[in-house]
């Protein structure tokens, strides 16, 4: 079993920043994919970023060049900065960690990010 446990979400204007931080604990093998993913009530949940245990990175086209995503894996964490928010980066964001030889998928409680205009 794995838990994940997400911190830093939070009100933001627009414009502003915001870093996630999400914290992996329990049986995690170093082969694995953790990310970001969000979702806004009524829409399917949708990934905003990935980073294989490598350093290989994948960002949905909507958040290019305003986010980043980054990993330490001897403390098994893994962080969203975001910078230049708009309004419509407002949801809940969930933590995400795929044991790749497992197959295993594991997620965080989400944390709300709301940004104002």
């Amino acid at each position: 079993q794995v838990q994940l446990v997400e911190s830093g979400g939070g009100l933001v204007q627009a414009g502003g920043s915001l870093r996630l931080s999400c914290a992996a604990s329990g049986i995690i093998f170093s082969n694995n994919v953790m990310g970001w993913y969000r979702q806004t009530p009524g829409k399917q949940r949708e990934l905003v970023a990935d980073i294989t245990s490598g350093g290989r990175i994948n960002y949905v086209d909507s958040v290019k060049g305003r986010f980043t995503i980054s990993r330490d894996n001897a403390k098994n964490m893994v962080y969203l900065q975001m910078s230049s928010l708009k309004p419509e980066d407002t949801t809940v964001y969930y933590c995400n960690i795929r044991l790749v030889f497992v197959n295993s998928v594991y997620w965080g409680q989400g944390t709300q990010v709301t940004v104002s205009s």
